[in-house]
């Protein structure tokens, strides 16, 4: 794996570890109060980006040219703002950055779609 596959891989395994260390937490203190985050770190940052990595790996065609780099652009951005905006949401600090967070994952939910219809057929 190398190129923008090992880096979606390299986000994932990280947004993984940083999960199950905070699902520990939330385990050891009996507080579970922000699991729903907790949830999307797990979910959008292990296992989607997963799924990216995974793809990109194996249709190494689509990892060309810079649709592929915006992808991982916006989906990073994406991660990073809406877990801590549903932190935010669920201590009652606003919901402004779960939304911006939301929209940026959809938009590169979206970028990707376009990746997998036009450039997702292996050579």
């Amino acid at each position: 794996m190398k190129g923008i596959s090992l880096s979606f891989m390299v986000i994932g395994v990280l947004a993984v570890l940083v999960g199950m260390g905070w699902g520990i937490q939330m385990s050891a203190t009996g507080d579970h109060t922000l699991s729903p985050a907790h949830a999307h770190l797990n979910l959008l940052g292990f296992v989607t980006m997963s799924i990216y990595a995974f793809f990109y790996h194996l249709v190494p065609r689509a990892a060309e040219g810079g649709l592929a780099k915006a992808h991982f652009g916006l989906a990073v951005l994406g991660l990073v703002t809406v877990v801590p905006g549903i932190v935010m949401a669920i201590t009652g600090a606003g919901e402004g950055l779960a939304k911006i967070g939301s929209v940026l994952t959809l938009l590169s939910m979206l970028v990707f779609l376009v990746v997998v219809l036009t450039r997702g057929r292996a050579a």
